[in-house]
């Protein structure tokens, strides 16, 4: 997985986390296949359609927070990543 400063596009912008759709048991191959990448101040009160239930990995840039719900539309319970 990229670390959380690494996160940039080729452009040089900011990105706030990025989710990712394969993992693995092991760390080394985790971060790997389709990515969903979150900008900083993104309010998504819904995921994708294509993306519903299949994020296994995500990493959250520096001074970014991710929040997350259970259930669409900003419902059920909640997390918190990031610092």
């Amino acid at each position: 997985c990229p670390a959380p400063a690494d996160l940039r596009p080729l452009n040089g912008t900011r990105v706030c986390a990025q989710l990712y759709a394969d993992n693995s048991p092991y760390y080394d191959q985790c971060c790997a296949g389709d990515v969903l990448v979150v900008e900083p101040g993104s309010d998504v009160p819904y995921m994708p359609r294509q993306w519903s239930a299949r994020v296994s990995s995500l990493v959250v840039g520096t001074r970014c927070e991710l929040n997350v719900w259970s259930r669409r539309g900003k419902k059920g319970n909640t997390r918190h990543f990031g610092t």
